[in-house]
């Protein structure tokens, strides 16, 4: 692709890393087939090409407008696209640089601009977000129907944490809304790993990774979250602690971009590089551990909704699957499995009928197995999931964690 940009961009960090990605790109079109939105709507501007070409205009001095903006709005950064893409195109990073700009030039209106603060300010807070999730949970019956399905029901207890320290330790991201969600997922993985020989160290100084800021548009909010995050690790790795373990894939692909996203910054730079180094989905850390763990004897039939950002986003397709059919579970197959199930962070808030219209399409696809439940690896899905299906729906290492217990 020929690119010709704009001198307000030609000569920054984010220009010089957008003309590589637009000059990547063939036009082939190959995107389109896997584009969740594309699929939906059948149009060329709500799929991967027609949204690379609109950045390109706005990029080259085009004045970008509210149309431009709703087309990237749209976008539920998948990543599937990057996943077909025969030249390497790395569509994630510039429909960020390209969001970012247009969000500066094409102003909101108030309402939508004061939702937009206020889900961040919620979502990203867990002293703001576990406070009001209970209070929702407390009025759960008295709503209407309509939005009763909108407040999860109470969640599963957390369960003892272990209390021996082993030689070997790790981090753990703690997680802005998941606490409330589900407080049994960070639980369960630290019994997983002890049972291995690993103690997970919780840090309260790092709940949020900055992915709600980031894809909110926030983006310098969003850098100042992370700088805290590391901050707060830092002296656990400076310790020897040998990964930083997150059992939600959506903060774990934005925490393996630290590097990056701080790549700039020379008080950072380093720390950031050494944290995406440590990032470890917690399927990564149990199959290389996999060979401590015996066979179980389960027969538990399960359906497992592999989140976008864990097979397009850390490349990871096809590990938690692997992990669970040797150790025993019997995977009832899914049709589409590439395709979002429409959570994709607060996408599902701000694209409702989208959103609704990919969930009702997933959901099929996992039930038509008959499976007893369904598995996932993030929390975003988890609760997506689970307000439209009577099955229960919960978080791999949950189930794993039951079965070795049995």
């Amino acid at each position: 692709m020929q690119t010709n940009l704009a001198r307000f961009i030609q000569d920054t960090p984010e220009g010089r890393e957008a003309d590589a990605i637009l000059r990547k790109c063939t036009h082939c079109g190959m995107c389109t087939a896997t584009c969740p939105t594309y699929q939906l709507l059948n149009d060329e501007l709500d799929g991967p090409r027609g949204r690379i070409y609109l950045i390109k205009q706005v990029l080259e001095g085009a004045a970008p407008t509210a149309r431009t903006q709703l087309h990237l709005d749209r976008c539920l950064t998948c990543r599937a696209c990057e996943t077909t893409c025969p030249t390497g195109v790395r569509y994630g990073r510039l429909v960020d640089i390209g969001r970012h700009i247009v969000e500066a030039r094409v102003p909101r209106g108030p309402l939508e601009s004061a939702w937009r603060r206020a889900l961040e300010t919620v979502i990203s807070r867990p002293s703001l977000f576990g406070p009001l999730f209970r209070i929702g949970q407390l009025a759960r019956p008295f709503l209407p129907s309509a939005l009763k399905h909108k407040v999860p029901p109470a969640a599963a207890p957390a369960g003892a944490w272990p209390v021996t320290n082993h030689a070997r330790r790790m981090i753990v991201l703690e997680g802005c809304a998941q606490p409330s969600l589900s407080p049994a997922t960070n639980a369960a993985a630290s019994r997983v790993l002890d049972r291995l020989g690993i103690t997970l160290v919780r840090e309260a100084g790092a709940a949020c990774c900055g992915a709600v800021s980031f894809h909110l548009n926030r983006q310098d909010r969003a850098l100042e979250v992370m700088r805290r995050t590391i901050d707060a690790w830092w002296p656990h790795i400076a310790h020897g602690a040998e990964a930083i373990v997150i059992t939600a894939s959506g903060c774990g692909v934005t925490v393996k971009d630290y590097g990056h996203y701080l790549a700039q910054d020379p008080a950072y730079a380093a720390k950031a590089r050494r944290v995406s180094e440590l990032a470890r989905d917690i399927s990564e850390v149990i199959a290389s551990e996999s060979v401590r763990l015996k066979p179980l004897a389960t027969s538990q039939r399960v359906a497992f909704h592999s989140p976008c950002t864990l097979q397009h986003g850390m490349k990871l397709n096809g590990t938690v699957e692997s992990l669970l059919t040797k150790l025993g579970f019997q995977l009832t197959p899914v049709p589409d499995a590439h395709l979002c199930c429409g959570s994709a962070g607060t996408y599902s808030i701000l694209q409702p009928e989208l959103s609704q219209r990919l969930l009702a399409n997933k959901l099929a696809a996992l039930q038509s197995g008959a499976p007893a439940a369904i598995l996932t690896a993030n929390i975003g899905c988890q609760a997506h999931l689970q307000s439209a299906t009577p099955l229960a729906v919960r978080h791999w290492i949950e189930a794993l964690d039951e079965a070795l217990a049995r």
